[in-house]
């Protein structure tokens, strides 16, 4: 069995569907609440990185300190032992933050559901092969990588963020956009008080209705393009065969 270490910055937030891409390729996640204060365990026991979204900013040292020990183990696990990760959200900012990239506040954040498109190394890259030049993809932030580490592919933009996903080499992939959101993840929000605030602050009352029709019929595409970066990843480096 191969091991994925997943890190996490908060409550109710988990890998979505990569944890059925998970169990088929028999992949156990092990989960790190680092926002807790939970230490990252021994890198080399590790097959697969997969960090998650957070509420933080990766600037906010001083408020949060373990992001600096997070982020050094996301450069040696990227760029000292080149293994495969997947970051979302914060976690894809984490990846270009750590390799010297710059992530700033987003001149307007995006929440809900937005247009991405692939760039030109996009449409050639290897993890990103097989995707539509436009996709529509759900969003939650206010944060951005405002320049990408220096070696990286920028392999998708929107009109609001040049950066939505980026590459490093075959074996590491960031996604601005929450790729990991489901039906499900979406229906837990009801049951989460800060989560609708957050909707109706960004889209005004009724949000959390409004958001769950246009995006469940969506959900079924948003899943088939997931698992397309999700085995073209797995298969660079072994992970599936």
């Amino acid at each position: 069995m191969k091991r994925a270490l997943v890190l996490q910055h908060m409550d109710h937030d988990f890998p979505g569907r990569f944890l059925d891409f998970f169990a088929e390729d028999s992949i156990i996640p092990e989960f790190v609440r680092i926002w807790e204060g939970a230490e990252i365990p021994a890198l080399k026991d590790y097959d697969f990185m997969f960090v998650l979204g957070g509420k933080q900013d990766t600037w906010e040292e001083a408020e949060y300190p373990w992001l600096v020990g997070e982020k050094q183990a996301i450069r040696e696990w990227v760029s000292d032992r080149a293994k495969p990760y997947f970051g979302v959200c914060l976690g894809h900012q984490l990846l270009c933050s750590a390799l010297g990239g710059e992530v700033a506040p987003a001149e307007a954040g995006e929440v809900g559901v937005h247009d991405v498109t692939l760039t030109e190394e996009g449409k050639r890259h290897r993890l990103f092969k097989g995707l539509p030049e436009s996709s529509k993809v759900m969003q939650w932030h206010f944060a951005e990588v405002k320049r990408p580490p220096d070696g990286s592919a920028v392999l998708a933009s929107s009109g609001r963020a040049a950066v939505q996903a980026v590459a490093i080499g075959d074996h590491a992939v960031g996604t601005q956009f929450h790729c990991e959101f489901t039906p499900q993840s979406m229906a837990a929000w009801s049951s989460l008080p800060d989560y609708i605030s957050v909707l109706e602050k960004s889209k005004g009352e009724g949000a959390y209705p409004r958001l769950l029709a246009e995006a469940y019929p969506l959900m079924p595409d948003m899943h088939a393009q997931t698992r397309i970066i999700y085995e073209n990843l797995a298969r660079a480096n072994g992970l599936r065969r």
